[in-house]
């Protein structure tokens, strides 16, 4: 029980709250790596998922490739890039976006792939180009299932991002670094528990976003 006292007493100890230890610096930093790696993986995947969701081409490639990069161990991967690259951003973060890829790609073409063909035919019949009816068609009706995908990656890199830490950058990661440094454990705790509530903050968020998604998808006859 001493345990979860001094946690909850190390999480409500206005001295967190302020400098660059601060948890509000430390949530920040957390977020823009997160950000960072869905906006790069997101410019690759996306429009390759599109594209094989529309076109059927390459889709067995694509199972496979995303398959292995989600069995590669993040931590072992971070730590071979940072001793190519060196310490900094770029290791975690190539680390993180390979994690991400995989299922930001899987949201795009199995969102495409699942609109109707009767839908794609009869676009195709009044004239559509493939860009208009990837465009007009595919995408809207494949957007919750695109956000899903996108859900995922985040909770993924979210949870993920504490390996930041084990090469010298902030986050949350740091309070379980620096914590098992020096066995604090409420220290520990309190940046566990930071991580998961942000992680259930987003998967609020995205839940939303994809019912609004879902709400927003134009009936497979009005196309």
């Amino acid at each position: 029980m001493s345990v979860i006292s001094d946690t909850v007493d190390w999480l409500t100890d206005p001295a967190r709250y302020s400098g660059t230890e601060g948890i509000p610096n430390r949530l920040t930093e957390h977020g823009l790596y997160t950000v960072e790696t869905i906006a790069i993986a997101g410019a690759i995947a996306i429009p390759i998922g599109l594209w094989i969701g529309h076109t059927g081409r390459f889709r067995g490639l694509a199972v496979g490739v995303t398959g292995s990069m989600r069995a590669l161990p993040t931590l072992g991967l971070l730590t071979s890039l940072a001793l190519v690259v060196g310490i900094g951003l770029t290791a975690p973060l190539i680390a993180l976006v390979v994690l991400a890829i995989p299922p930001l790609l899987a949201g795009a073409y199995a969102g495409v792939e699942s609109v109707d063909r009767q839908t794609v035919d009869a676009a195709r019949a009044m004239g559509m180009t493939e860009l208009q009816i990837l465009r007009k068609v595919e995408i809207p009706l494949a957007l919750p299932i695109i956000v899903g995908g996108a859900r995922s990656a985040v909770l993924q890199v979210v949870a993920t991002a504490t390996v930041a830490a084990y090469v010298g950058l902030g986050g949350l990661g740091r309070y379980i670094i620096d914590g098992e440094a020096v066995r604090d454990y409420p220290k520990m705790a309190g940046g566990s528990l930071l991580v998961v509530m942000l992680a259930l903050v987003l998967d609020g968020l995205f839940a939303g976003l994809q019912r609004v998604a879902t709400g927003r998808r134009p009936h497979p006859s009005h196309v």
